[in-house]
């Protein structure tokens, strides 16, 4: 029977900066083909453990200390051959310039796979023998695109910042859009109505191709220089031939929807960022350290393992950790989805939790970004704020809107069959008098025709958008998706199946049941709870406050006096001379370990 073995992975590579590295597919082709190994694959990252290998292996033929060590030295000729870079950067201005990018950095000398998109950091993956990280870095900047700096790279990725603006760059392409537009309506009214001297419609429309042009004209420049031929070139070709065949309106027409498109595609972009940071916002900025008996405030991205901070209540948990001292309930709606606050309490030996963090028990465990109830706590911090659950989940976003659906991969691959055949295309249809009776004026007005009609603007501008947009929805109303293609294979599901967990919920919890016990009536257990529970701002007790209210009238109502609140557990109180008390089952358990009655 095969054994199983698991490493961590960012130990065997603790260079390569996600999952998606070619040198942990490199790293998994090497160890599957050791004789004895049967199978090799990936665990991806969850709560308390990092990214793992799993290798399937006959301990009969390679035995535990073999594997693990086929696996260490495999990691560590990868890692020392190959360098990977992680960059957050500036310069990009849309998807298709993303795309000739990505071309281009893989032209740089020594770099294997390299991967630029429009609303995610670039990553490449460069031969050490042949490159140095500096020379990678020189390279990006001669092709004009600069690493982030780190306050605006903080901003996008790190918990708590807030969102940020939706770019100059995309501002100044939409006014240039809009006035385009503006500028052809001119013309096509003037020239509709008389409006003016005859020259007016075709000064507005030339006008028009220059706002509206601007920004293609720029790019097909830069595509053209690294010897590319995209979408904009056909644009900037199918507009100039509209122009020579005096459509001018026509390809005023072209050049603004092209122009309005990509600003619409900045537009998309800077919203599925701002989803990301309005998701990173959720963990506080400071927090405050308890040391040596007093607490010091301290910015979140500071905080160390093994740190205590002290959270008031009604604040947000700053850190992943664990309870320190204190007891409380925290809503974890925002990263569980959790609908009722959860009990939370004090972990039993600190030195046992921190040594063993798999084993720590949920009722322990807080998370980042979650909210404080009524208790005070001192919570040891698990996590750096760049490795807690908020941050995975970001990562997840990102990660999401980088992943390319397959219609976006289809429509790029035919990208780069369609312009050059259309090019070729026109070409011949110029020479169509040599074989046909025609003129060449009339050949090149057909050409020119179909170079018009052959110019895909939908197929530029559509699918990007729609995916950034999709995900940056999703995002914003607490659904992960990651990335394009579960989004496309999400509209062919008919059916799907949910856990018992109770995250299909409203959130708002109410009183369905009441059953007495003991020779108490149900208006007597409606009567002492509703006493206690009208004084207890827990979100169980306002349930049980509106709902009972509904079956109770003034003359049964009481008033409980000597109210205590036991954190965690309920409420003690008393209502004229019988004491009452309402709470968890935990709360009843007596010292000599009895709990609730059977009954």
């Amino acid at each position: 029977m095969p054994s199983k073995l698991q490493l961590d992975l960012p130990i065997l590579l603790p260079d390569v900066p996600d999952l998606r590295d070619a040198c942990v597919e490199s790293l998994v082709s090497r160890i599957r083909a050791s004789p004895g190994v049967e199978e090799v694959h990936v665990l991806e990252p969850a709560e308390g453990r990092s990214a793992r290998l799993c290798i399937h292996h006959d301990p009969d033929t390679l035995p535990l200390p073999r594997i693990r060590k086929i696996a260490e030295s495999a990691g560590a000729s990868l890692t020392d051959h190959y360098g990977h870079l992680l960059i957050e950067v500036e310069g990009i201005r849309h998807q298709r310039h993303a795309q000739g990018l990505t071309a281009e950095i893989l032209n740089l000398p020594g770099v294997i796979e390299a991967e630029a998109t429009l609303s995610g950091p670039v990553r490449i993956e460069f031969d050490r023998e042949m490159a140095s990280e500096d020379a990678i870095l020189a390279g990006l900047s001669r092709l004009g695109i600069e690493p982030r700096s780190s306050e605006a790279a903080a901003a996008r990725s790190s918990p708590g910042n807030g969102p940020h603006g939706h770019g100059l760059a995309g501002k100044q392409e939409l006014a240039f859009s809009v006035i385009g537009a503006t500028l052809l309506a001119a013309g096509g009214l003037a020239g509709a109505l008389d409006l003016g001297p005859p020259w007016a419609p075709q000064i507005c429309f030339v006008a028009a191709y220059l706002f509206g042009g601007y920004y293609t004209f720029r790019e097909v420049a830069s595509s053209l220089g690294s010897g590319q031929f995209q979408i904009d070139f056909l644009m900037v070709l199918a507009a100039g031939g509209a122009a020579i065949l005096g459509a001018w309106a026509e390809g005023a027409l072209l050049l603004v929807l092209f122009s309005l498109g990509h600003a619409l595609e900045h537009f998309a972009m800077h919203r599925a960022q701002d989803a990301i940071s309005a998701l990173a916002s959720i963990v506080p900025d400071r927090a405050r350290i308890v040391m040596e008996g007093k607490q010091v405030d301290v910015p979140v991205v500071e905080l160390q393992v093994g740190q205590q901070v002290a959270v008031a209540p009604g604040e947000r948990i700053p850190a992943d950790g664990f309870i320190r001292t204190g007891s409380s309930e925290l809503d974890q709606s925002s990263v569980t989805g959790e609908s009722i606050p959860a009990e939370k309490c004090a972990v039993a030996n600190p030195e046992s939790a921190r040594g063993s963090r798999e084993s720590i028990e949920s009722c322990h465990r807080v998370f980042a970004g979650t909210i404080n109830g009524s208790g005070a706590l001192v919570v040891e911090v698990l996590e750096e704020a760049e490795n807690s659950t908020v941050a995975r989940m970001i990562q997840l976003v990102s990660e999401g809107e980088t992943q390319k659906s397959p219609t976006q991969k289809f429509a790029e691959s035919f990208e780069r069959i369609f312009v050059p055949a259309v090019l070729a295309l026109v070409v011949i249809l110029l020479f169509a008098w040599v074989v046909i009776d025609e003129s060449l004026a009339e050949s090149f007005y057909r050409a020119m025709a179909v170079l018009v009609a052959a110019s895909p603007c939908a197929l530029a501008i559509s699918t990007p958008s729609a995916v950034l947009c999709a995900v940056a929805r999703a995002g914003q109303r607490g659904v992960l998706i990651k990335g394009g293609r579960p989004l496309e294979e999400l509209g062919q599901v008919s059916a799907i199946a949910f856990d018992k967990t109770g995250t299909l919920t409203e959130g708002r919890p109410r009183l369905t049941d009441v059953l007495p016990v003991g020779g108490a009536t149900r208006m007597e257990l409606i009567v002492a709870a509703l006493a206690l529970e009208r004084l207890s701002g827990h979100p169980l007790a306002r349930a049980i406050v509106r709902d009972g209210s509904l079956e109770v009238s003034g003359e049964e109502e009481e008033v409980a006096q000597d109210l205590q609140s036991r954190e965690g557990l309920g409420l003690e109180g008393r209502i004229g001379s019988d004491p009452v008390a309402i709470g968890c089952s935990r709360m009843f358990q007596g010292a000599d370990g009895s709990g609730l009655p059977e009954e």
